[in-house]
């Protein structure tokens, strides 16, 4: 680790409403986050899955630094890659006495105009097309994405128009939805929050015959985690990555930071697991997302 990047596990998070992001030829990025699980009487085979580091690479961000504390049980960790090339890290403990926390702390560095292509296979992967049980449509759905197609155009702007749709269709609201609701249920109750916004997308750009992917993540100024989605589209001979959110109908800029890719959001579940022990497990969290530095070309 260098001492630059050293530095910025601990640098002060600059004011990012004032930053011009998108002049800027290098964006470092600090991600923490927390999660704390806890329990009203001791539990034991904690097996916890957690999807919170970086992928190494993802376009034109670079995961430079980051580690990983597991306190309040002796437990080990493995880290490995899955299919998608998200880094996964597997936790187990033995015995949990009152509550064991998972925190990280990562450097990410956007480097603009270093991209970095999806092969062109994945424009016809099978994972990326096929229905999951998240995004399972019905008869709505179909007739939604038949109606959106029907205006033709290259697929970037089919997928712009089902991300502006998306949006039009649906209000943004907690409590209504979890992390089980299926897009047709989502769309049939006009509100959710932005795991089932992707998951609508996702389903009409599916329908559609385009390729899409869920994207986990942070967005700048947001209090949680985020989602958006990915439509790999035709460039040169290999894939792009089309980045859209449909939660704010807009392209995805330099205020997002990606964490995982997977089908759906199964795939990239922060956290997930198994516990023996009575029905009593508790989880909070927190996050704090910021950039630490930036270069931007003088005029």
């Amino acid at each position: 680790m260098t001492g630059v990047r050293r530095s910025s596990l601990s640098a002060p998070m600059l004011d990012h409403d004032g930053l011009d992001l998108e002049s800027a030829r290098r964006i470092t990025y600090r991600i923490e986050q927390r999660f704390r699980y806890t329990y009203d009487t001791p539990v034991s085979a904690l097996s916890q899955r957690l999807v919170i580091v970086p992928r190494p690479r993802h376009g034109d961000l670079y995961r430079r630094a980051h580690f990983l504390e597991i306190s309040g049980a002796r437990a080990e960790h493995r880290t490995r890659q899955d299919a998608h090339g998200n880094t996964v890290v597997r936790v187990t403990a033995a015995h949990v006495e009152r509550e064991v926390e998972f925190r990280v702390v990562a450097v990410v560095e956007r480097v603009r105009g270093d991209r970095l292509p999806l092969p062109a296979a994945a424009l016809h992967d099978p994972a990326l097309r096929a229905p999951t049980p998240l995004t399972a449509p019905d008869d709505r759905l179909r007739q939604l994405a038949a109606d959106l197609v029907r205006a033709g155009g290259e697929p970037a702007e089919v997928a712009e128009r089902i991300c502006a749709a998306v949006y039009a269709t649906m209000s943004y609201g907690f409590g209504t939805t979890n992390v089980l609701t299926t897009a047709a249920q989502a769309l049939a109750g006009g509100i959710g929050v932005c795991q089932d916004y992707a998951h609508i997308m996702i389903t009409l750009c599916r329908l559609a015959g385009l390729p899409a992917r869920y994207v986990s993540g942070h967005l700048l100024g947001q209090g949680g985690t985020h989602a958006w989605v990915e439509v790999p589209v035709a460039r040169d001979g290999s894939a792009s990555a089309l980045a859209l959110d449909p939660c704010h109908g807009r392209r995805a800029h330099s205020g997002y930071v990606t964490v995982a890719v997977g089908r759906d959001y199964t795939d990239v579940a922060p956290t997930s697991g198994s516990y023996v022990g009575a029905p009593s497990g508790r989880l909070t969290g927190d996050r704090r997302v910021g950039v630490v530095a930036l270069d931007i070309p003088a005029r």
